[in-house]
């Protein structure tokens, strides 16, 4: 019997299959006005396309839990009331086809105000309608980005504050699963890391300090999501630097935490913080990272990274590596993966009653 297609439980509720979509920024909302951050046409078509298509799970895009923590202009938002009301309708829809809907909570921290990527995704200046980036100290992402402002405390109390309120919308809209963005040197990996945390109160220096930030922030997310529910944490293992960054020691250490926490599963990718490091990509190259988390902390985690094909996503899950599987790119390409994987490996996976003609 596949591994790829056993259900998956955590807490109460219960994931069809460990075929899962990967959180991937569509930067396709409406960028000014009071439509602002909230999901389209575009939003629906493209996560309604995955979920009829069989995935277990789908985890929607980078979601701002405050206009300042967008990547974009044109990133999605959960900060009022309209945007919840349009994410209840692809909510509803994935629910409707067996998919259980959840969303990333996130904070685009000193990596804040840029252009769309095929517009070369350069940092907005105030005349382009971009913002101040906010983060843990005054160190830009790279060359040509804006010096974010240094947060105070009381300014780091109001995003923690910004993620419980976010959670609160997103169950409201109909989320089943949280998680909190701590990747890919946005604002919360910021803080983790030594390369781009250079404070000295009690935010910074010690690992200790470097993680409070992301533990209050799992505080204050679990304190008002439902213990029923599950609250899933992305991390990046490595910043992939030789000297001066977060390391998979670091990773495994933060795991332990977060499990004491009430995080229930551990998503795993790498990289982002530091511009200009070199990273050896390869078929599932992330997956000794999830692996070693997995091993050694008895926490759940899912595996990311060039995972494209049915054998090689069977295998890590039977071999023990993973608990699930995350696609990125692969379910751009084919929205039907998990149908495809399911015919593949001999196993069942729901086909809505409009395609059976098909099966």
């Amino acid at each position: 019997m596949s591994s790829l297609f056993q259900p998956c439980t955590l807490r109460s509720l219960t994931i069809p299959n460990r075929a899962w979509m990967a959180p991937m920024c569509q930067y396709s909302a409406e960028v000014f006005g009071p439509n602002a951050g909230v999901a389209g046409d575009w939003h629906f078509a493209h996560y309604a396309a995955r979920a009829a298509g069989g995935t277990g799970l789908i985890l929607v895009e980078a979601t701002a839990v405050s206009p300042e923590g967008r990547i974009s202009p044109a990133d999605l938002g959960i900060w009022n009331d309209t945007q919840v009301e349009a994410f209840r309708r692809i909510t509803r829809f994935l629910k409707s086809q067996n998919t259980v809907p959840g969303v990333q909570l996130a904070h685009a921290g000193r990596k804040a105000s840029t252009d769309r990527p095929w517009k070369g995704g350069a940092p907005l200046g105030a005349d382009e309608h971009g913002w101040q980036p906010l983060g843990p100290s005054p160190v830009p992402f790279d060359e040509g980005h804006p010096v974010p402002d240094e947060l105070t405390r009381e300014g780091i109390a109001e995003i923690v504050g910004q993620f419980a309120d976010a959670a609160r919308r997103a169950l409201d809209a109909g989320f089943e699963i949280a998680e909190v963005h701590g990747a890919h040197g946005y604002l919360i990996g910021e803080f983790l890391s030594p390369h781009s945390n250079h404070r000295t109160d009690e935010y910074g220096g010690s690992f200790d300090n470097r993680i409070r930030f992301a533990l209050e922030v799992v505080d204050a997310v679990r304190a008002v999501w439902p213990q029923e529910l599950p609250l899933l944490f992305r991390i990046s293992a490595t910043d992939w630097l030789e000297e001066q960054g977060w390391t998979l020691d670091d990773t495994v250490r933060f795991a332990s935490l977060l499990k004491e926490h009430g995080v229930d599963l551990l998503d795993v990718s790498s990289g982002g913080n530091a511009a200009r490091v070199r990273i050896p990509t390869g078929p599932g190259y992330q997956v000794p990272f999830a692996a070693r988390v997995r091993a050694e902390t008895g926490l759940p985690v899912a595996a990311v990274g060039l995972i494209t094909e049915a054998e090689q996503a069977e295998k890590i899950l039977s071999n023990g590596e993973a608990d699930a599987v995350l696609l990125g790119r692969e379910l751009l390409r084919n929205p039907s993966w998990a149908r495809h994987a399911a015919r593949t490996l001999g196993a069942d996976v729901h086909v809505p009653q409009q395609y059976h003609r098909s099966v």
